[in-house]
């Protein structure tokens, strides 16, 4: 089973997705049901002795750097003292003040690099971690989490951590160990003028809770959302554009992504007007303007009073202005620490979705006899989408599944790879419940192609070799050409070469039959097809259901199908209708009973001449006009 097409399950199901959700409600603590402390909690654990170097090599850089400003100092109030010169304190302050500039360049371009490189790792391991779960949780879980909400989490919000690693360090030792020493500087000079320079940094600390009041809080998330939505709707008018324009609902889609705009547009004016007036204070406060102003007023009023010798007046000068800077700068970064740690808080979220439970102690399937006993499928609004199931699937034999739109039928078909597990009852394989097998034994038996195929950016002969990635290229051709789709690839510019996306363009069909080589090629004894063949020409279908008729052997080939032609050749016909199954025989048998089956046949069948091209075509349009409503409802 390939990641594409367990990814594109949440796309195939007939209703909202399991209760993956609920389970995450119970699970708070962020723990799996085995106990075991969620991935988030020790993610950076291993990153402590990197990032503890970050921050000494930034402490020693930050005091290093005092060392020019001290020695301005110390040269001017030597120079500017009555009495001769002291060259010896001269010379000793100017060696001083080079040899901190060296060190500071030298220890702040340490810790940057490493840091940066720290960065790296981090948000490898974030996106390496958050591959691995989104692997592992049941792939219902996706059908409730839009494209763009995922595609946020794995690249932006990973992203948001950034300044988080690379540059708060810098900045929070900045912002604490440069105007710690320097006040100690100060207050040895006069502690009365020192209490009149930290008047702009009080008045800008004094500013910062009203950047953390609810009300602010919540505009972030609003406007944290609003991008969200935002991103939502650009991916689902790009991806449904088609559609759209086949449709003639360009204007209700672009309306769609305007409304939006919009939403994003007032959340954000909404934002900035709320933080705007306290931002601007802060810049005030802070700005060098406003600090040498203050200073200078007190220090006059200190001089004409013969409080302070004139000299002494410079340092607190050179000294207010760092004592605000780092201040400032931290402001600059506060909303970057707080997008890091709402981002790191979402991204949280996501690695501590529980699983898939995996056996402790799996068993061997005897056979591939698939049955299911009494199983019932619930999602967490409480609503049974499948009501009582019992169905056996023989090796060898081919069981088509139809019923009305929203009856279950994907449902039904998406627990033999155990995309999800039935509320009540079991589904076996070999006699051994799905539950009790490993996924990878799992999927060595079973195979899925799905209606709507998504290809890998590959190679053609990397995707139809994607489940077995060793395969030699004779066997990929031979797959390819009982699919149907060898002649087509040797089309392309670099045949089997050809990149996906690249110099290969394929139609729907044809995307479809590379999807069905891949299985061919996996050779699993199970095989279920949700519509596999909907984009072929009739031709084409007829081709591909010889391939499958000459490789059958033992192999239990399950079918989802709106052609009902598709299914004469089926051993059993099993018919749903709201969750639960209403005939199930032979075709011809059912046909001849005249009952639920027969009159769904003839509701599909323009005409008697089943076998005509033309009414192929028109049940096949039909049918896709009456299971749209189903598909659009999901992600």
């Amino acid at each position: 089973m390939t990641t594409t097409n367990l990814a594109k399950t949440s796309e195939q199901d007939d209703a909202p997705p399991p209760d993956a959700d609920a389970a995450t409600e119970k699970n708070p603590a962020g723990k799996n049901p085995a106990g075991q402390r969620s991935p988030a909690a020790g993610l950076l654990r291993p990153y402590v002795g990197s990032f503890t170097a970050v921050v000494l090599l930034q402490v020693v850089g930050a005091l290093a750097g005092l060392a020019p400003l001290l020695a301005v100092v110390e040269l001017g109030r030597v120079l500017l003292s009555p009495g001769p010169v002291d060259h010896g304190h001269v010379w000793t302050a100017v060696i001083a003040g080079a040899v901190g500039m060296f060190v500071r360049l030298l220890f702040t371009a340490g810790s940057s690099a490493i840091g940066h490189l720290l960065d790296d790792r981090v948000q490898l391991t974030f996106r390496r971690q958050l591959a691995a779960r989104l692997g592992r949780v049941p792939i219902g879980w996706f059908s409730r989490r839009r494209t763009g909400e995922l595609a946020k989490v794995v690249g932006e919000d990973v992203s948001a951590v950034h300044p988080f690693i690379a540059h708060a360090p810098g900045e929070l030792v900045s912002a604490f160990v440069v105007p710690l020493v320097s006040l100690v500087y100060l207050f040895s000079v006069d502690w009365r003028l020192t209490l009149i320079t930290l008047i702009p940094v009080v008045l800008a600390v004094a500013l910062v809770p009203l950047m953390m009041t609810p009300t602010r809080l919540r505009e972030q998330e609003e406007f944290d959302a609003a991008m969200g939505g935002i991103s939502n709707s650009a991916v689902e008018f790009v991806q449904g554009i088609s559609v759209v324009k086949a449709f003639g609902g360009s204007g209700r889609a672009h309306r769609k992504f305007l409304t939006a705009a919009d939403e994003f547009v007032g959340t954000f004016r909404r934002w900035v007007r709320g933080i705007s007036g306290i931002a601007a204070g802060m810049q005030l406060a802070l700005s060098p303007p406003f600090v040498l102003l203050v200073v200078l007023i007190g220090g006059a009023a200190l001089i004409t009073n013969g409080g302070l010798a004139p000299a002494d007046l410079l340092p607190f000068l050179l000294l207010g202005l760092g004592l605000t800077a780092p201040v400032a700068a931290l402001g600059h970064g506060f909303d970057d620490l707080q997008a890091a740690r709402r981002a790191v808080g979402r991204i949280r979220d996501v690695l501590e979705v529980p699983p898939l439970p995996e056996p402790a102690h799996p068993r061997a399937p005897q056979g591939h006899r698939v049955e299911l006993r009494d199983v019932r499928f619930a999602y967490a609004s409480g609503r049974e989408v499948l009501r009582g199931i019992d169905l056996v699937l023989e090796p060898g034999t081919v069981t088509a599944i139809v019923g009305p739109s929203g009856s279950g039928k994907s449902t039904l078909v998406n627990l033999l790879p155990r995309f999800f597990d039935p509320t009540h009852g079991a589904v076996t394989l070999g006699g051994v419940d799905l539950r009790e097998l490993d996924s990878r034994e799992l999927y060595r038996r079973v195979s899925f192609v799905f209606q709507d195929v998504r290809l890998l950016r590959a190679s053609v002969a990397e995707n139809i070799a994607l489940a077995v990635p060793r395969a030699d290229r004779d066997d990929i051709v031979r797959a390819a050409r009982l699919a149907n789709i060898h002649e087509r690839v040797l089309e392309l510019p670099r045949g089997y070469e050809s990149v996906i996306g690249e110099d290969a363009g394929l139609s729907g069909g044809e995307e479809q039959r590379i999807a069905l080589a891949r299985a061919l090629l996996a050779d699993t004894p199970i095989l279920v097809l949700d519509e596999a063949t909907a984009f072929a020409d009739p031709q084409t279908e007829q081709a591909v259901r010889r391939a499958l008729a000459t490789r059958a052997g033992d192999r239990t080939l399950v079918v989802i199908a709106h052609r009902l032609e598709t299914i004469t050749d089926a051993d059993t016909v099993v018919m749903l209708d709201d969750g639960a199954i209403v005939e199930r025989g032979a075709p011809a048998e059912l046909l001849a009973r005249g009952g639920r089956f027969a009159d769904f046949w003839r509701s599909h069948q323009p005409t008697d001449d089943i076998g005509a091209d033309g009414d192929a075509e028109a049940e096949a349009d039909a049918d896709a006009d009456a299971d749209a409503p189903d598909r659009e409802e999901r992600p």
